[in-house]
């Protein structure tokens, strides 16, 4: 198997299977009909994020991985955290055996095949734009999915190589203690260009590449980053050398097996 094959099976491996959808799918359904039946004051409320833009990996992968989920209160006039303690008496009402937390501007529901991220949620009158939290007393200003347009259309010019990509840099992130914010991550992939990018391993080293180690970072993730760099001058290396089975050795050490 040759660098370029690994990645491609590694990024096609790096989706929720179909077991791991169904059941998703049944929670978000459940979830859905206890938010209408438990509130009044709820104006709409929907699934957002990593899980509505493909670019979500299996727990297995990154067991930080969960569904962002928006409910969005009709009655303004409150600091966030009353809105919050509203979501946290939902979920101990119907989720009492589960683990439930707050987690600054979101309370967490940690079901156990997903966890559930409830972010309380103002409309912006007259525009597509909500207020969520700003930490536990003050409001901030999103469009939830914005970004999902912008990504899939950066992924259809880039020969649909843009989500897997993220995918497997997700791993990445994931395998080596977060080094960066997941979202924050995925935009910036998006921001970049690849030029003379052809194929799943151009786009994968070409992320690590562009990535700079700033002096200004905690030592750790300076040593996370150059380490994935030495990797990839390692199979750049073994490549160069015609030695295709020590660089698909190599490459496994920055996407495992």
């Amino acid at each position: 198997m040759s660098v370029l094959s690994y990645l491609q099976n590694r990024a096609s491996g790096a989706v929720l299977s179909n077991t791991e959808n169904n059941s998703i799918s049944t929670s978000i359904n459940t979830l859905r009909n206890r938010i209408n039946s438990y509130f009044t004051s709820v104006s709409e409320h929907f699934q957002f994020g990593s899980s509505t833009r493909g670019t979500i990996l299996p727990r297995i992968m990154d067991s930080r991985s969960d569904i962002d989920y928006m409910v969005v209160f009709n009655d303004p006039g409150y600091k966030p955290q009353a809105y919050l303690d509203r979501l946290k008496k939902f979920a101990e009402y119907y989720y009492s055996s589960s683990e439930i937390r707050q987690s600054s501007p979101t309370i967490i529901l940690e079901l156990n095949h997903i966890k559930f991220e409830l972010v309380p949620a103002l409309r912006v009158a007259w525009s597509s734009n909500y207020q969520i939290p700003n930490g536990t007393e003050n409001w901030q200003f999103t469009n939830p999915n914005d970004f999902n347009s912008t990504l899939t259309a950066k992924n259809n010019n880039e020969k649909y190589l843009i989500k897997p990509t993220i995918r497997l840099v997700k791993y990445w992130n994931s395998q080596n203690g977060y080094v960066y914010s997941s979202f924050l991550f995925e935009k910036w992939i998006v921001d970049q260009s690849y030029f003379y990018c052809s194929n799943q391993r151009d786009y994968l080293f070409s992320v690590f590449d562009k990535l700079i180690i700033s002096y200004d970072e905690s030592q750790w993730r300076r040593d996370k980053v150059q380490r994935a760099k030495d990797i990839i001058a390692k199979v750049r290396e073994y490549e160069k050398d015609n030695m295709p089975f020590s660089a698909e050795s190599e490459v496994k050490k920055l996407i495992p097996e």
